[in-house]
């Protein structure tokens, strides 16, 4: 009798890290689903990161956390599985950030403290290429670095409220403590520091001062990226020049003619 090749075992592991590899990093219509799938997913998991101070002290806040560190360690496992070179893969900021979550949601009363860490996984989903590549078939292509912008800023500001409110406002627990590190953090940010709260000690001023660096820098990117001429994504194939006008026929670099696909 004769036996089964092994390229025909459906249960093959080459065959199973090659079609991962196919979900993660094709581009066809399924593997594009699978990406905008996961991303879906990956937003419904930033959006309990964020929501975390509001809801630890309910009963079903546990069952939440596990959950979602099933999911994320699913996510990681799979990725492994898809990756070419594994140790390459671990050494990735990504994955590392990835992993130091999930540290955090499995034991989340030990490393209670950098829980706000979590919402740096919103910077991670923002470094997906799958995101823009879809966003440049819309008629916002032209806004790719102010879109970016807004997720920088967005990911700061949640990540230094989840900071201050995890080391300066613990003793205002619920609702009142994390509005309180929200409205402190958005003061500082704008420097208008109205002085009803404020940071004790020399590592709050410390605390404030980066705060204000960072934020306006922050602030100064993105009113640069709404405000100066719009330019899309598009490799020119001669000298490799990224970025030009949306209604570019020739590459200001080099002069090779170029052909910018119009969504509209």
């Amino acid at each position: 009798m004769s036996s089964m090749p092994p390229c025909d075992a459906p249960d093959a592991p080459g065959s199973l890290r090659d079609r991962l590899r196919q979900l993660y990093h094709g581009r066809s219509p399924a593997s594009l689903r699978f990406q905008l799938a996961t991303t879906v997913i990956d937003i419904v998991i930033i959006a309990f990161f964020i929501a975390t101070p509001l809801i630890r002290d309910r009963p079903a806040f546990l069952w939440i956390d596990y959950t979602v560190a099933a999911i994320l360690a699913a996510e990681i496992v799979t990725r492994m599985l898809a990756a070419s070179n594994i140790p390459r893969l671990l050494r990735q900021p990504t994955m590392l950030l990835d992993l130091v979550i999930l540290a955090t949601l499995l034991v989340p009363s030990m490393l209670e403290n950098l829980g706000f860490l979590r919402i740096l996984r919103l910077w991670t989903l923002s470094q997906r290429g799958v995101i823009w590549q879809q966003w440049r078939r819309t008629r916002f292509r032209d806004r790719e670095d102010a879109a970016r912008a807004v997720i920088n800023l967005t990911t700061f500001l949640f990540v230094v409220t989840g900071f201050i409110y995890s080391f300066f406002f613990t003793g205002r627990p619920g609702i009142e403590g994390y509005v309180d590190a929200f409205y402190f953090t958005v003061t500082t940010m704008t420097t208008t520091g109205f002085g009803d709260i404020t940071l004790p000690g020399t590592a709050g001023k410390l605390t404030s001062i980066a705060v204000m660096i960072v934020g306006i820098s922050l602030f100064v990117r993105l009113a640069q990226a709404i405000f100066r001429p719009a330019k899309v994504s598009y490799p020119c194939p001669r000298c490799g020049l990224q970025r030009h006008e949306p209604d570019a026929v020739h590459c200001k670099a080099c002069g090779q003619i170029l052909c910018i696909p119009d969504p509209n």
